[in-house]
């Protein structure tokens, strides 16, 4: 028999990484998460972890028992959800932006899917702008995205740079328009780079438009033009431009925030899901925004 409570700690580890991380998601001090891998590895009579003062790896062992681990607790939580009545039930239409496309985002989720298995979780994935109109629609009852320039509704998540992003094959002729990869409208980012670029008078086309990430990582990666991007996010194989680069201008922050459906939009059966993903979300913190 596996302890229930070492196997979600041996989880968390395994998602995070790191027995640090893990023991402030769960509220746990450090030797505690230690003493519950080591009790589990005990009771397995395998190493799960291989660890040094630099990294944990999961063990051949280790990714079986991960299988197993998931396996017996959702079966767990969903009796204890069916025994006891107190699980969440109810419909959650979640929207996230495409910004969190190669983030922890998906690992989040899938936590939240094992916790509360009642919950059919719908997941939107959009531009910010998108995102806001159909929450302001009723179409969605949770939105993690980013807010515009000077706007206050949501409640922050974490507070980044947008910076100007290319790829190694990037050429841009002296004198000549900068050429621009950007989301299509009601793209924040977009609206962002054409102000400042039209405030500072320089020059601008329009090389390349799409609503992927990947469209946008692609095009960046032919070299066709520079990106407007959240420092925290920027995609595999692209690069931060130096400051002042090619004469660009300073971009400034961005908010990445947490929306609820308005008073009288929410649906009644959506708003514990919510405070729960929300609450998962927020309790992430940092870990949310690094790559996969």
């Amino acid at each position: 028999m596996f302890e229930p409570t070492q196997l979600r700690t041996f989880l968390t580890v395994a998602e995070t990484l790191s027995f640090t991380g893990a023991g402030q998601r769960l509220g746990l001090g450090q030797s505690t998460v230690s003493q519950h891998v080591r009790r589990l590895e005990e009771a397995a009579g395998r190493q799960l972890f291989t660890r040094d003062t630099h990294s944990v790896v999961l063990t051949e062992d280790g990714e079986a028992m991960l299988g197993f681990a998931r396996t017996i607790q959702l079966a767990n939580e969903r009796a204890t959800a069916y025994f006891t009545g107190s699980g969440l039930r109810g419909r959650l239409r979640f929207g996230a932006s495409e910004d969190f496309v190669q983030t922890r985002l998906p690992e989040i989720l899938e936590g939240f899917r094992r916790d509360h298995p009642e919950v059919d979780l719908e997941l939107t994935v959009e531009l910010s702008g998108t995102l806001h109109r159909q929450l302001a629609d009723g179409r969605l009852d949770l939105v993690l995205g980013k807010r515009g320039r000077g706007e206050t509704h949501g409640r922050l998540v974490w507070r980044d740079r947008l910076v100007w992003i290319a790829g190694e094959r990037l050429r841009i002729d002296p004198g000549r328009p900068i050429p621009l990869i950007l989301y299509p409208p009601p793209s924040i980012t977009r609206a962002r780079a054409l102000d400042v670029l039209e405030g500072a008078g320089i020059g601008c086309r329009i090389a390349c438009t799409s609503g992927s990430l990947s469209g946008v990582r692609a095009a960046a990666l032919a070299g066709l033009g520079v990106v407007p991007h959240a420092h925290g996010l920027i995609p595999p194989g692209l690069r931060q431009l130096p400051p002042r680069a090619y004469g660009l201008p300073e971009l400034g922050d961005v908010d990445f925030v947490l929306l609820r459906a308005r008073q009288g939009r929410m649906r009644p059966e959506a708003r514990d899901p919510a405070d729960a993903l929300a609450s998962a979300v927020l309790a992430a913190g940092g870990w949310l925004h690094q790559p996969m």
